[in-house]
């Protein structure tokens, strides 16, 4: 065991002193690379010390030979434009015509292209070269102003827009390729103009201005026509009080040739001016909307004047002017605002118009001095009723105008202060946004005011009963007679439940008609008593009556009394008559009280006469009519 453990050792002491004779080999070799290192660093040092000079010589060199690139190449560029100064003269004072357009056009983008390199550098010496080269430019644009005019002035002369409406013909716009040329020396002129803005001279609008001032003549006198004789066919004398009749205005073809016009014009400027023609196609525009607009406002006073009688013409041209303003806006985003602003004076009378209709239309009952003696109704009568037929045809501007101001709110006096707040009312609202009961209860209001108002003179003026009732039957009826021949007007007042307020006036004027008939009909009522057992009418239903039996048992006094009925009611009856006869009834009115009267005395007189006709024994000195006698008298009525 021992010798094995030091065998153990031995070897373990054998493998220590290789290590440490590696390692001092280690050390030897570190200190031989460190040396090295040491004499690397100091012939590094060398070399950069003679090198380093030398590098930064070359750099330098290297960013002096391109300032020197960079240098020529300016000088080349400012050479350019002074060398082509004689060349572009020559094209530029030939002209546009004798040069040609295009090739024109090219030497003054170059002209152009050249101030602007001019500009840029900022050399003092180059002031002289760039007058000149402003000078030349402001020759070829003023040129090229004189060709613009002329091309524009060719279509310029004002046309006739019946001629176009009337026939369907789409009216006239510039052709596709005169378009393109504009278009080429617009740019040319605006750029050339951008320049002499920076030297205090012009604008670079001028092609815009010019274009808008010739464009726009020819719009405005062309339309200038329609203009007045939208104002010649609107105005009336002051004798004329017939009620304005939808269409007899020239404002609807004035109109229509405008729309036509302006999106002829819309056309153009897209063509010629590109990104910038909305701007543009406002400008041309501009003029024949102010006569639009001063069309507008001299009707509008008209309008105010008769209002009565005219207001509809102004919910006419809202109705045809509002979305026409929309149509347009749609198509070319642009005049809405413009339009909107002709609009308001009438947009405010038209919503004034309803409380100032309820106040006249009182105002002329309550003068009213005299009725017709026969209980005929008035003209106002008739006229309100045309008003209100009139009135439903322009339910659509109606309704919207109504919705801005409220039910019932028209009963108020107007405020202009008060309107002007919804100056720019739409007439584009939706169907769900509209209330139709809104013109029901405007137009019931109308009529209430009417018959109200004219009911309350009746009482004055007519002292009977039956005449007052005659009359106002006879206006109830008017108006009736103009909701059943008026679809339009019956949509808002001959339906259930606004047709009520019809129906309650006549029920009214028939109970005052029908008061003298029923004090007749009282004298067909009797309060006899037998003595003993009454007599029966009648066995059975079949049987009749047996009117010797009934007299026989009256007493004398009784007899007297039935004989006194008779008479009083003979008297009544033919004198009932005989008015009846006399007064003015329209034909529905003498039909339905007709039959008012009859349904009243004919089963009253029937039962009379059948119980009591034997009183006189047939002599007819108190019993005057028959039961066929008197269905007769009943019938001619």
């Amino acid at each position: 065991m021992v010798a094995q453990r030091n065998a153990a050792f031995a070897e373990e002491s054998a493998e220590v002193e290789v290590l440490l004779a590696s390692l001092g080999k280690t050390k030897d070799l570190t200190k031989k690379i460190a040396a090295s290192l040491a004499r690397l660093d100091a012939s590094g040092q060398i070399v950069n010390d003679a090198i380093g000079p030398i590098y930064g010589n070359t750099k330098q060199l290297q960013v002096t030979s391109r300032n020197i690139d960079r240098v020529n190449e300016a000088i080349e560029k400012l050479r350019q434009p002074l060398d082509a100064r004689g060349r572009e003269e020559n094209i530029i004072r030939q002209g546009p015509k004798s040069a040609g357009l295009p090739q024109y056009l090219a030497a003054l983008k170059r002209v152009d292209k050249a101030l602007t390199d001019l500009n840029s550098s900022g050399l003092r010496s180059n002031q002289q070269a760039i007058s000149e080269f402003h000078n030349l430019l402001l020759t070829g644009v003023n040129q090229l102003n004189d060709l613009y005019r002329k091309m524009l002035q060719e279509d310029a002369n004002s046309i006739e827009p019946l001629h176009f409406i009337t026939k369907q013909i789409p009216f006239p716009s510039v052709a596709q390729d005169k378009a393109q040329t504009l278009g080429q020396i617009s740019m040319a002129i605006a750029s050339a103009g951008a320049h002499s803005a920076r030297l205090g001279q012009r604008d670079d609008d001028v092609a815009a201005r010019m274009y808008a001032e010739i464009r726009g003549d020819y719009i405005n006198n062309s339309l200038q026509n329609l203009s007045m004789a939208s104002i010649s066919t609107s105005k009336r004398r002051n004798t004329d009080t017939t009620i304005y009749r939808e269409g007899s205005s020239g404002v609807g073809a004035y109109a229509k040739a405008l729309e036509s016009m302006f999106l002829a014009e819309a056309e153009n400027t897209s063509r010629i001016f590109r990104n910038d023609g909305g701007r543009v196609f406002g400008m041309t525009c501009s003029k024949a909307l102010s006569t639009f607009a001063r069309t507008l406002s001299e009707l509008n006073s008209f309008i105010k004047s008769r209002l009565l009688t005219d207001c509809f013409l102004a919910y006419e041209i809202l109705d045809l002017v509002t979305p026409l303003s929309y149509r347009l806006d749609s198509r070319t985003g642009q005049l809405r605002s413009q339009f909107a602003d002709a609009l308001r004076p009438l947009r405010e009378t038209a919503r004034s118009s309803f409380s100032d209709l309820l106040t006249q239309t009182r105002r002329q009952a309550e003068t009213v001095s005299t009725l017709p003696p026969d209980g005929n109704t008035i003209p106002l009568v008739s006229e309100s009723a045309k008003r209100l037929q009139t009135l439903a045809n322009f339910d659509r501007p109606l309704l919207v105008l109504l919705s801005s101001i409220g039910d019932g709110n028209w009963k108020g006096p107007s405020s202009s202060a008060g309107l002007a707040s919804q100056s720019s009312l739409n007439l584009e609202l939706t169907p769900s946004a509209e209330n139709p009961n809104l013109l029901s209860h405007y137009l019931l209001d109308l009529v209430d005011t009417l018959l109200g108002t004219l009911n309350t003179r009746s009482q004055t003026i007519h002292p009977k009963k039956s005449m007052q009732g005659i009359f106002q039957l006879n206006s109830a009826a008017v108006l009736a007679r103009a909701v059943q021949s008026s679809p339009d007007l019956a949509r808002y007042i001959g339906i259930s439940p606004h047709n009520e307020r019809l129906e309650k006036f006549r029920k009214r004027a028939t109970e005052l008609y029908m008061t003298s008939w029923r004090e007749a009909s009282m004298h067909l009522f009797d309060t006899i008593h037998t003595s003993g057992s009454r007599p029966m009418s009648g066995q059975g239903p079949g049987q009749a009556i047996d009117s010797t039996s009934i007299i026989k048992s009256l007493g004398s006094k009784d007899k007297d009394k039935i004989k006194e009925k008779f008479k009083v009611f003979n008297t009544s009856f033919d004198e009932l008559v005989v008015r009846h006869k006399g007064l003015h009834m329209e034909n529905e009115v003498r039909s339905y009280i007709s039959r008012e009267i009859t349904a009243l005395i004919e089963p009253l007189y029937a039962r009379f006469w059948d119980r009591y006709h034997e009183v006189d024994k047939g002599k007819g000195k108190v019993v005057k009519y028959s039961k066929g006698e008197l269905s007769g008298m009943l019938a001619t009525l």
